[in-house]
Formats: C-alpha cells, sequence, structure tokens
C-alpha cells in the first residue's frame, strides 16, 4: 500500500469506521458489489491503522466472521493487510528513529533501507545493518500512532456505555472493554516487547523446531525495536507444501502456543499470519510478541487440569477445570460452555486431528451461542472472564492458521510431552 496521513482525531475516526459499517453491512445483491465493498472496507481500515486495522486483520484469516456468501471477497480484498498496512513516509520514520536513539541514523546503522519490509497495524519493518555486519530488522511505531489508539479506545468506551445499557450485567463489557484497553496500550511499548521476545527466546532456546530471533537491545527503546533479521516461507506459500512438511509446522505452532502457556503462563494473543515464517527444515520462526497475556494463577491450574484431562479422556475432570477457568457454576450454562470446550479440544481428544476452515466456522458460531446464555432466566450464567476476548481470538485465530496448513497431526502427543514436564 501507499503511504498514507494517519487520521489520528475521535470523530474523524468514528466516521470512517462506521463508513466501514454501512458500506460492509449492505446486502449485496452480485459478487462484483461485494468485491467492491470489501476493497472499500480493506482500504479505509488501513488507511485508519491502529486498532481498526487489527479488526481487518482478523477478518481476512479467521473463517466464520464474515458472512459465509461473502467471505472469499472479504477474504481476498483483506488480505492485503495481513502483509501491508499503508506505510509512513521514509522521512517520519527516520525522524522516528533518531528521536528514539538519540543519534543520526548513519551512525546507528551502516546500511538502511527506507523501503519497508512489511507494515502492520502500529508499525512497520525496516531492514538495516549494524557497523559490525550484523543484518537487523528495525520496528518502528508510525507517528501519531498513539493518539490513534487513543482515539479508537475512547470511542470503543463510548459504545460500551451504549451496549451496557441494553446488555446484561454478567456480559462484563466493561471489564473486557478495561482488558482490551490495558493489552493495546502495552503493544505501543516496544520495551515491554523486547522483555517478552526475549523471556520467550530462553524458554525455547533447545528447541530446534522453534526459533526466536535475538533482540538487540542496544537499538531498541519504547517506539523502536531491533532483531536479528529473519525470513522464510508465508502462511500462503507453506499451505502448498508436501502434508508431511505441513504437520511438522503444525506441531512446532502447537507446541509454541501450548508450552507459553501451560509452562510460562504466558499467551500470545496475536495469532497473525505475518507471525510466523515457515522453515524447510519443518521449524517455525516466530515475530511480534507485542500482546502477551499474563495468564493469573487460578487459570492456568484450570487450564492445565484440562488439558491433563483430555489427554486422559477424563471428562468429569474436564468439566472441574472448565468450572476453575471460567468460575461457573453447574447448570444449564456450565453443561454448555462444558461441551463447547469439548469442541475446542477436539486436536486433543480425537488423535489424530485435522483441524478444518469448517471446523474453525463452526466454532466462531458457537462462541456467540454461549453470549445469549446471559440473557436466560435460570441458566445460571456467570460473567466473561475479563480475558474472554484476547483468549478467544488466539482460539479461532491460532485455529484458522492451523487449518490453512491442513495436516493432520497427534495433538496430543505434543500435549503430552509438554505436561510432562511441568
Amino acid at each position: 500500500m501507499t503511504e498514507k496521513k494517519l487520521p489520528v482525531g475521535r470523530i474523524v475516526r468514528l466516521a470512517r469506521l462506521a463508513r466501514v459499517g454501512i458500506r460492509s453491512g449492505a446486502g449485496f445483491v452480485t459478487s462484483k458489489e461485494a468485491q467492491g465493498a470489501a476493497l472499500q472496507a480493506a482500504e479505509l481500515l488501513g488507511n485508519l491503522r491502529g486498532l481498526a486495522a487489527k479488526a481487518g486483520q482478523l477478518a481476512s484469516y479467521i473463517d466464520g466472521l464474515v458472512p459465509e456468501a461473502h467471505q472469499e471477497a472479504y477474504a481476498r480484498a483483506l488480505r492485503v493487510l495481513q502483509d501491508a498496512a499503508p506505510r509512513s513516509s521514509p522521512e517520519d520514520i527516520r525522524a522516528v528513529v533518531e528521536s528514539e536513539l538519540s543519534a543520526p541514523i548513519g551512525e546507528l546503522f551502516s546500511e538502511w533501507n527506507d523501503d519497508a519490509l512489511a507494515s502492520a497495524s502500529l508499525g512497520q519493518v525496516h531492514a538495516a545493518r549494524l557497523p559490525d555486519g550484523r543484518n537487523v530488522a528495525v520496528k518502528v511505531q508510525h507517528p501519531g500512532i498513539e493518539r490513534a489508539v487513543e482515539a479508537d479506545l475512547s470511542n470503543a468506551f463510548v459504545l460500551e456505555k451504549l451496549a451496557g445499557a441494553l446488555t446484561p450485567r454478567a456480559m462484563n463489557s466493561r471489564a473486557m472493554l478495561d482488558e482490551l484497553a490495558l493489552r493495546f496500550r502495552e503493544e505501543l511499548d516496544y520495551r515491554l516487547e523486547a522483555e517478552r521476545q526475549e523471556r520467550s527466546r530462553a524458554l525455547f532456546a533447545e528447541r530446534k523446531d522453534i526459533h526466536v530471533p535475538k533482540v538487540i537491545a542496544e537499538r531498541s527503546s519504547t517506539r523502536v525495536l531491533t532483531s536479528e533479521l529473519v525470513s522464510g516461507q508465508t502462511l500462503e506459500q507453506a499451505a502448498a507444501a508436501p502434508e508431511e512438511l505441513r504437520a511438522s509446522w503444525a506441531g512446532a505452532l502447537w507446541r509454541f502456543v501450548f508450552t507459553s502457556y501451560l509452562a510460562a503462563g504466558e499467551l500470545n494473543v496475536d495469532p497473525h499470519p505475518g507471525n510466523y515464517f515457515f522453515q524447510p527444515d519443518g521449524s517455525v520462526t516466530f515475530i511480534d510478541f507485542g500482546c502477551v497475556l499474563p495468564v493469573e494463577a487460578e487459570h492456568l491450574g484450570g487450564a492445565r487440569a484440562m488439558h491433563r484431562a483430555a489427554a486422559a479422556g477424563d471428562m468429569r475432570a474436564f468439566q472441574l477445570g472448565v468450572r476453575q477457568v471460567a468460575q461457573t457454576v453447574p447448570g444449564d450454562y456450565e453443561d454448555a460452555l462444558t461441551h463447547y470446550m469439548q469442541r475446542c479440544f477436539a486436536p486433543m481428544l480425537e488423535r489424530p486431528y485435522r483441524v478444518t476452515r469448517p471446523y474453525v466456522t463452526e466454532i466462531v458460531a458457537a462462541v456467540q451461542d454461549m453470549k445469549m446464555f446471559a440473557f436466560k432466566k435460570r441458566s445460571r450464567f456467570t460473567s466473561f472472564p475479563a480475558n474472554v476476548l484476547f483468549v478467544n481470538r488466539l482460539q479461532v485465530g491460532f485455529y484458522s492458521v492451523l487449518a490453512r496448513l491442513d495436516a493432520s497431526v497427534d495433538y496430543s502427543a505434543i500435549d503430552r510431552e509438554i505436561l510432562g514436564r511441568l
């Protein structure tokens, strides 16, 4: 995409988001109309960047978020947001780097490429070379992105007040929005991301199938993050590889997510396809540690219990784990939630398992069904945990990536290996 001025005003951003909603919500008669609306939505969301672009990126690869009749049209149009949101100008990017690192670009790097390798919702990445000859990737925040994110969050809080008057308190919408605001503000702190990246790198240091690039601390700051330069196949390219290789990659993805979760108590909740590089030896390189959810002790204990129960085929113990994680009480809602979680755990309960796109669509639709229990009397519905938005984002996003790889894998064996080390 081309360079575009980032709109940061709250009213301007709300109005442009409304344009996306009105156009996308229209009833389309022809596929040409749907494609036109999708292209317009992609352009508007891309130009807004920030949280708006994140929403577009999710819709581009998660099955079931867009009505089935228009899913292909939107997937094609929004796919560009996976790889390249509109760029900030070279002059603006250089100014951010030099201000953050307190030196001219020429002193910081022996080579600097003004053409961005990639551009995403909050920043863009440039290839560079350090004076000692190491090739690096430098992630730089879009100028003005903090104001844009705060504008989007302000709009969200206004909309939450309206929604709160119409929905039951048990929906816990305010707590979920507070959690969302906290995580997205954390994404603007590249020093925090650098700490998480190095933690993850240490966690998988002995693994041959998982690689996390090294952070170059002396060339990093709050708005600039420099790491060793990595490359590999994209998810789209990986999806065309032989199944044996696809299965290796899917296994590495599973091991990364659930080792981080069950062993380290952290969930990397941004399963964007652009965050993975697939290597010819079956390994996967992981980038972007901006959105990481720390798991509280009680939740972690319940999650481990659910995974152990699934590995043993013990559905009674599984339900007790669901109760601990979701803080439910016996009743219709807990029974329905347990059934839903059993569907989510199908890759661990059925051995081996092939995650498919229809399966992901089913999971997305079932999430909506769970919300309806908040409106039912005597269902014993309990408040959604504040982190539910991010956990669901990981669940359906991660499974959508596995569905693109379309490989049969014994995920339960990987789970048992992880649990055996705890």
